[in-house]
C-alpha cells in the first residue's frame, strides 16, 4: 500500500506491504482523508531521520470485515479517525472503535472530516457548558471553524477571535456566530452579551507556545469560568487572576476517551456505555450524525482537493497560516 511519511521535514509517499483484516477490525479502501494542518506542520517541523506517518482523519469502503464486525459490511462506506489506525495511505486497518457508518445523504468528502469533528466536539464536552451560555473560540483554523459550528447548533452564545480577518469573515458566513479580528472589539462584544461578567468559558484553539493570550483568556471569562487548551500553547496564567476567579483551566486532549489507551484502541475494547457516555468512537457517531441532519454546514472546508499523488506538495501551501485555505482534501482515486 501507499502511504504519506515525513522524515527530516521531507513529505514523500513511501511503500508498504498491505494489511490483513484480523477480529474486531475492517479493512478500508480509502477514498478521502484530509489534511489537519496545525498538527501535521508541527510533526513535519520537528520531524529526525526515522520516518513519521502523517493523517488521523478520513473515509473510505469497507473491503473486508473481521470477525466479531456486524454493523457494517462490505461496501459499506464509514469515517475513521485516529492514528495510527488511520493515515494518509490508501489502505487502513481500523479498530471498531474508530469508525462510523457514513449515511448515503453524507457528502464523502465530508465525512473525511469526522477526526476533526470528534476532536471540536470532545473540547466543548471538557468546558460542561449549558443550555444559553457564552463561550468565547480563539483561533479560527479548521478546529477552531468546527468548533464554532458545533457550538452554535448546540445553541450556545458563540464569539470568535482570529487575528487574520479574512478566517473571521469566513465564520460571518453563519450570521448567528459573531466574529471579530479585532480584539477590543471582541471584549466589548463579550462585555455586552453578558451584561460585564464575563463569558462562561473560552476555548483556545490557537498555537504560539508561550502566547498572551492564555493570561488575557483569563479577563474574559466569569467568576468560575474556564479556559479550555484546545490547541499547541503552553499554559502560562497569571496565578492573582486565577485565583480572583477561581477559574478553571482544563485541557482538551484529542477526540475523547479511548485516546491513546491501548484495550479501547488497539484491542478494539469499548468503555461501557453507562459509564463512558461520549467515547472518541461515538464522538465520531454524533459528528457524522450533525452532518446528516444538517445541523452543520461543513463544505466549506473541503473546497480544496489534491489528488494522492501530490499530496506531498500540498503542505507546502498550508505553511502560510495566514492563508484563508484551511486544509485540503486528498482524493485517492485521483
Amino acid at each position: 500500500m501507499r502511504k504519506i511519511a515525513v522524515s527530516n521535514k521531507r513529505v514523500e509517499m513511501v511503500i508498504e506491504e498491505k494489511p490483513e483484516v484480523k477480529p474486531s477490525y475492517i479493512l478500508v479502501r480509502t477514498l478521502y482523508s484530509v489534511i489537519s494542518p496545525g498538527t501535521e506542520l508541527t510533526i513535519i517541523e520537528n520531524s529526525k531521520d526515522e520516518p513519521v506517518t502523517l493523517g488521523y482523519s478520513a473515509m473510505g469502503v469497507v473491503e473486508e470485515a473481521g470477525s466479531g464486525i456486524t454493523d457494517v459490511k462490505e461496501g459499506d462506506l464509514v469515517a475513521v479517525y485516529g492514528a495510527p489506525y488511520v493515515q494518509h495511505a490508501d489502505t487502513l486497518l481500523v479498530p471498531k472503535t474508530l469508525y462510523a457508518k457514513v449515511p448515503e445523504n453524507v457528502e464523502p468528502k465530508e465525512a473525511a472530516l469526522g477526526g476533526i469533528g470528534a476532536i471540536a466536539i470532545h473540547a466543548l464536552r471538557i468546558a460542561k457548558l449549558q443550555f444559553g451560555e457564552t463561550v468565547v473560540i480563539v483561533g479560527l483554523g479548521l478546529l477552531g471553524q468546527m468548533i464554532a459550528k458545533i457550538a452554535d447548533a448546540a445553541s450556545y452564545n458563540v464569539i470568535t477571535y482570529d487575528l487574520h480577518e479574512e478566517r473571521s469573515n469566513m465564520v460571518k458566513e453563519n450570521t448567528r456566530i459573531k466574529a471579530f479580528s479585532n480584539m477590543e472589539e471582541m471584549k466589548a462584544e463579550i462585555a455586552e452579551c453578558t451584561n460585564g461578567n464575563g463569558a462562561d468559558a473560552v476555548l483556545l484553539c490557537a498555537g504560539g507556545k508561550r502566547s498572551p493570550l492564555t493570561g488575557q483568556s483569563l479577563e474574559w471569562i466569569r467568576n468560575k469560568g474556564k479556559v479550555v487548551i484546545v490547541g499547541d500553547i503552553e499554559p502560562d496564567f497569571p496565578r492573582n487572576l486565577m485565583f480572583s476567579k477561581e477559574a478553571e483551566l482544563l485541557i482538551s486532549r484529542a477526540g475523547g476517551p479511548g485516546r491513546y489507551d491501548k484495550d479501547y484502541e488497539a484491542e478494539a475494547v469499548d468503555y461501557p456505555y453507562g459509564f463512558v457516555r461520549w467515547t472518541e468512537g461515538r464522538n465520531l457517531i454524533e459528528y457524522i450524525r450533525l452532518v446528516s441532519e444538517c445541523r452543520i454546514d461543513v463544505s466549506p472546508f473541503v473546497k480544496e482537493e489534491v489528488g494522492f499523488n501530490e499530496a506531498a506538495s500540498a503542505y507546502g501551501e498550508l505553511v502560510n497560516k495566514q492563508s484563508v485555505t484551511l486544509t485540503k482534501v486528498i482524493n485517492f482515486s485521483e
